[in-house]
């Protein structure tokens, strides 16, 4: 059997699965920065309507196509412009990722615990990868479930079963924390996952700030507080 801890009614919780962006760390600011310096290359430009490509439907919040559509769109010459700015966008926006407090700490204490940590992200694993060796956080997650391993995007439910599966767990045993309401919480509350919303790293649009029928079980301020709900589960207190 796994390891995991009982709470006093009996409720076993024998994993964690993370979303990643603005869960762990922030990466609005990061892609913030590496807008500016893009536009700061360029020498005019606006570093939030360039940032606003990256949330489109169009290419994705990933891909580089979306400087290459804000270039033509403002008449930038992106045969000129286009290479060197996708250079400066990437390396800034992995420079500038900052963890929120305590999260290193907190999933360090986790590990110590044994409770399996996972992490479901939209992003492909080669840029989560880099993403988690950037903020030294891949010695404590076990496993990574990212868009090109699934074809999938949130909130379907086959990046969260995949997870589940790979990570051996059932949903009624794991805890899944993430920033997005309709994207995180309501699709692993659907699976039957306890939930903690990080409303404290939550940047997403208005259609991202509602679950529908689903709420969370948590709402968390700081990252620290999901290990006081592992601490909950605890019989007497000897974690």
């Amino acid at each position: 059997m796994k390891p995991g801890i009982m709470s006093e009614k009996g409720m076993n919780l024998r994993g964690i699965i993370f979303d990643m962006d603005n869960t762990l760390f922030d990466f609005v600011e990061a892609k913030m920065i590496a807008c500016t310096e893009v536009v700061n290359f360029l020498g005019a430009g606006d570093p939030e309507e360039l940032f606003k490509y990256f949330r489109r439907e169009t290419h994705g919040f990933e891909n580089p196509e979306n400087i290459r559509d804000y270039l033509l769109d403002n008449g930038y010459d992106p045969l000129e412009n286009y290479p060197k700015c996708v250079t400066i966008y990437e390396t800034h926006k992995i420079n500038n990722i900052r963890l929120y407090p305590d999260v290193k700490e907190t999933l360090e204490k986790l590990n110590g615990i044994g409770l399996p940590l996972g992490i479901v992200t939209d992003a492909n694993s080669n840029n989560a990868r880099k993403r988690l060796a950037k903020t030294g956080l891949e010695e404590f997650v076990h496993s990574l479930t990212a868009h090109d391993m699934t074809g999938a995007k949130k909130p379907d439910l086959v990046p969260f079963r995949y997870a589940l599966d790979t990570m051996g767990l059932i949903a009624s045993e794991t805890l899944f924390v993430g920033d997005s309401l309709r994207r995180d919480i309501a699709p692993s509350k659907e699976l039957g996952m306890m939930t903690a919303y990080a409303a404290y790293g939550d940047r997403n649009s208005a259609v991202d700030r509602t679950a529908g029928e689903y709420e969370p079980d948590r709402t968390l301020k700081s990252f620290r507080e999901v290990l006081e709900i592992v601490l909950e589960f605890s019989e007497n207190d000897r974690i």
